[in-house]
C-alpha cells in the first residue's frame, strides 16, 4: 500500500509540473519522495528493464519465431512433465529455453509462440516474462554479467565490483559492448552471502546446447577484470570462490569446528531410518 501511495504521489507531482499544450518539462527531483531518489538527488528508474514493449526490427509481434529442431524435441520433453490440462505450467522452462536459443533475451514473437504451444492468451506469457528479472526482454551480451546488489554483497564491496566492470568494459548498466560480447546487470540475492561479493556469468556464446550459468564468489575489483579478460579469450574461468585460501564456502585456513564425523544422538537409531 505504501508503494502505491508513493507512485500516486509521484504521478500527481509529474502532472502538476507540466504546462498545458507545451512540451513536457523535466520532473524536479526535489519534489519526489526520497524513496525514489538516488544519493545525488537525481531521479532514476528503479530497474534497467523497459516497462512496456515497443515494436522494432527483430522484436515485433509481426515477426515469426520458432524453436530450433533440436529445441523442439526439448519442448516436447518439457511438456511431458505436466498434465495435458496444465500445459501453462511449462511457461517458465519454455521461456528459459527460448532465451538460451535467442542469445540471452526473449523477443515478443517468442513469447507469442510459447503462448500458442501451451494454449493460452499471449498476455499470460507476457505476465511471466515481465515478472521475473532473469528473463531479459532486451538484447544482452553473449556473456551477461550480473552483480549481486543485496545488502551482504553491498557491504562487502559489490558496488566497487560493478564500477570496475563498467569502467573496464566502457558501458553503463544494461548496455552491451560494441563487440556484442558483454553486458552488465544487477541481480538480487543469489544465496552466496557467505562468499560475498559475487557475480553470475550467464554464458550464451554457445547457444542453448552449451549454455552455462556460473557463480564467481569472493571477488575483488582486480579479479573481476581478470575474469572478463579470460572470457574474452574464450576461456572458462574456474567458478566458485576466487579466494585461494578458501575451499568452497569454508573459512580461510580450513575448518575450525566439525573436524570429525559428528556422533549421532543417543536417543535415535539412525540405522533404522
Amino acid at each position: 500500500m505504501r508503494s502505491w501511495r508513493l507512485a500516486s504521489r509521484a504521478v500527481a507531482v509529474y502532472r502538476a509540473t507540466q504546462t498545458t499544450g507545451s512540451a513536457l518539462r523535466p520532473l524536479p527531483s526535489t519534489v519526489l519522495p526520497s524513496q525514489i531518489q538516488n544519493q545525488d538527488g537525481v531521479c532514476r528508474p528503479m530497474s534497467t528493464a523497459l516497462l512496456m514493449h515497443r515494436d522494432k526490427p527483430g522484436n515485433s509481434v509481426k515477426d515469426d519465431w520458432d524453436f530450433s529442431p533440436e529445441n523442439t524435441k526439448r519442448v516436447k520433453e518439457i511438456l511431458s512433465n505436466y498434465p495435458k490440462n496444465y500445459k501453462q505450467s511449462a511457461s517458465i522452462p519454455l521461456l528459459d529455453l527460448a532465451q538460451q536459443q535467442h542469445g540471452g533475451w526473449i523477443p515478443v514473437q517468442a513469447m507469442n509462440r510459447i503462448a500458442q504451444i501451451i494454449g493460452v492468451a499471449p498476455i499470460r506469457v507476457y505476465e511471466v516474462a515481465t515478472f521475473y528479472s532473469m528473463f531479459n526482454r532486451q538484447p544482452v551480451g553473449k556473456y551477461h554479467l550480473m552483480v549481486c546488489g543485496t545488502t551482504p554483497c553491498m557491504l562487502c564491496g559489490s558496488r566497487e565490483i560493478e564500477d570496475a566492470l563498467l569502467k573496464h568494459l566502457g558501458v553503463t548498466r544494461g548496455e552491451v559492448t560494441t563487440d556484442g560480447l558483454f553486458s552488465v546487470g544487477e541481480m538480487e540475492c543469489m544465496g552466496c552471502c557467505v562468499n560475498a561479493p559475487m557475480i553470475v556469468v550467464a554464458d550464451y556464446s554457445k547457444g542453448s546446447e552449451g549454455y552455462s550459468y556460473n557463480y564467481y564468489e569472493d571477488l575483488t575489483p582486480k579479479r573481476v577484470v581478470e575474469l572478463v579478460q579470460e572470457l574474452r579469450q574464450g576461456k572458462t574461468p574456474k567458478w566458485g570462490t576466487q579466494n585461494p585460501k578458501r575451499i568452497n564456502c569454508g573459512p580461510e585456513g580450513g575448518n575450525t569446528t566439525l573436524l570429525t564425523t559428528p556422533k549421532p544422538p543417543v536417543c535415535r537409531d539412525l540405522d533404522a531410518c
